[in-house]
């Protein structure tokens, strides 16, 4: 089975919606058998790397509402955060154009280490308010997660590395009409939008495992018998 999740960094519901589906993929007993596959999706893609404000004062202007309502707001995804197990910390993050930051996932993804890099990206900005459009931060993620440190700031240094991989993984969101994340999809043929219970993704998980593991039934449509090989040998025609 495999599970695409076309995520960003600075989105609180991709990193609650990735807890419960990793909690959903700990109780599934097909777990082994299951590929994870992040992909990636920038909320704004024109973000600049740095701003002055707050991200209560950014959603305030976003959305057309008071600062006071934008914390309010951010204060129940934090308790929806707790519930996992997470922890938010709203008034010190630091939003960020997250581009270079998709761009190091790819390469994790080169090295094997795509879930570490993946992880430690959506700690780093919500639990430990982690600037992550600075190249220096990133590479200290890469190190973390067991990357060579030197190599990761090479390619987070070249505006070019690493880019079309990101490219593709937003071009093939839009095929899909993905207009907003987290957004998983099974085996290309199922979907769930947002950060759903987690019920709905243990439920998705046993749904599609049974369909896809169930041996097809054909209906015969043949015409005629004795055409065909079987065990090494073929059925000689009647002339008569």
């Amino acid at each position: 089975m495999k599970i695409e999740v076309w995520s960003d960094y600075v989105c609180p519901f991709c990193y609650i919606g990735k807890r419960r589906l990793d909690m959903a993929l700990e109780q599934f007993p097909h777990k082994d058998q299951v590929v994870v596959e992040f992909k990636s999706f920038e909320l704004d893609p024109n973000a600049p790397k740095y701003t002055s404000g707050t991200i209560h004062e950014a959603l305030a202007k976003k959305y057309g509402m008071s600062v006071e309502q934008a914390k309010q707001a951010n204060q129940g995804v934090g308790q929806q955060a707790a519930s996992v197990g997470l922890a938010f910390h709203f008034d010190e993050m630091k939003p960020t154009n997250t581009f270079d930051a998709h761009r190091l996932e790819k390469y994790a993804k080169s090295q094997g280490k795509e879930k570490e890099v993946a992880e430690k990206l959506l700690y780093a900005y919500f639990t430990e308010s982690k600037h992550l459009g600075e190249h220096e931060i990133l590479a200290d993620i890469a190190a973390a997660a067991g990357l060579d440190r030197r190599k990761a700031l090479e390619v987070l240094e070249d505006p070019n590395a690493f880019a079309n991989d990101v490219r593709l993984d937003e071009d093939l969101a839009q095929q899909y009409g993905v207009r907003g994340v987290p957004f998983f999809v099974i085996n290309q043929k199922y979907a769930i939008s947002g950060a759903q219970p987690l019920e709905a993704f243990t439920n998705a998980l046993e749904k599609v495992w049974q369909e896809e593991s169930t041996a097809p039934v054909f209906q015969d449509l043949s015409s005629e018998e004795d055409v065909s090989c079987t065990d090494g040998s073929c059925a000689i025609p009647d002339k008569n």
